[in-house]
């Protein structure tokens, strides 16, 4: 298949995202003056914007590459989780995966700017646990959606949304029915994902959630703490994501390390968002291991040339693969 066939294919996709959902909010506005009642900053507004954050990027970034992207999460029954309703209409995406639960808040991350400096960042948020029943109408939503699914995305920012008995219990019913699971994963939960198809920790992750300590440099270290993870929790790959140092991927029997592609680096968050949705949608196709770790490398080092968190451009991904994968 060239580089063109697979980012058609990528249309036919259906993916599904189960996790935190959340709202990004940006106020930008200029400082000329110090408030008079405490030695803070006085930002005068001059623009307000609200974005889909967390699970929503990855839903942002599966969209644009064409594919079908359905988010299962629960959120309040609030003014905010309402506007998250709104955005994700907007977008034209799916809202039938979203729970609205009375006892949950909404997450929201309101960032507030001045020039080009973050003064402040004010987070409302709970992570704890959604309760059982909430648990079970989210697995029976899951499953009912997954269904027609080519690949399942978790997408765990910690927030409470995905439990061990909810992760069991969904990636149990996609290895049933031959539905392959890609994971982002957070500390909490990261020893839950048993039996997952392709995990993606970040370096830091991976050292935290296995406490293990070695040197990345050594290509032996970091091939046996990768083997150490694959069986710790019998995945059948993991793909590592390493900043400046590229990715490295361990499936289908195949062992590779990518380097970062030289870029000017503007902003790097949200990379680990579009990189899982390429390797979802890559993992979906059934590609090599070759092509979802090449891609996803690509893809992840194109958005950090962006400011601020934004989703994949298809076409200048598609143009950069095709010079730099096709052979």
């Amino acid at each position: 298949m060239t580089i063109s066939e697979i980012f058609n294919q990528f249309n036919q996709l259906k993916v599904l995202i189960v996790g935190d959902v959340m709202l990004d909010s940006y106020t930008w506005g200029k400082v000329e003056r110090i408030s008079p009642e405490a030695p803070v900053p006085v930002v005068n507004v001059l623009k307000r914007e609200v974005r889909l954050g967390g699970a929503g990027n990855v839903v942002m970034n599966v969209q644009s590459l064409g594919a079908e992207a359905i988010i299962c999460s629960v959120v309040g029954n609030d003014a905010y989780g309402n506007d998250l309703i709104k955005l994700l209409q907007e977008q034209g995406l799916s809202t039938e995966g979203i729970i609205q639960s009375e006892t949950r808040i909404t997450t929201v991350k309101e960032r507030i700017i001045a020039g080009s400096q973050q003064i402040v960042r004010i987070d409302t948020e709970t992570d704890s646990l959604i309760n059982e029943s909430e648990n079970q109408l989210l697995s029976q939503k899951i499953k009912e959606l997954a269904k027609e699914a080519n690949v399942i995305i978790f997408e765990d920012y910690d927030k409470g949304v995905l439990s061990k008995s909810l992760i069991a219990d969904i990636i149990d019913f996609a290895n049933t029915y031959n539905i392959p699971t890609v994971v982002d994963p957070k500390k909490r939960n990261f020893l839950h994902y048993q039996q997952a198809t392709l995990f993606k920790p970040n370096l830091k992750e991976l050292r935290e959630g296995l406490d293990i300590s070695f040197d990345v440099k050594k290509s032996e270290e970091l091939e046996n703490a990768v083997s150490q993870l694959k069986n710790a929790l019998q995945l059948k790959g993991a793909f590592i994501t390493l900043s400046e140092r590229g990715v490295y991927i361990d499936f289908n029997n195949e062992k590779k390390h990518f380097p970062a592609h030289v870029r000017k680096i503007a902003d790097v968050s949200g990379a680990g968002d579009t990189v899982i949705s390429i390797a979802a949608c890559c993992v979906a196709l059934n590609l090599s291991p070759e092509l979802v770790a090449g891609l996803s490398n690509l893809g992840g080092g194109l958005v950090c040339e962006s400011l601020g968190v934004v989703p994949i451009d298809k076409a200048l991904l598609e143009k950069e693969a095709i010079l730099h994968l096709e052979k």
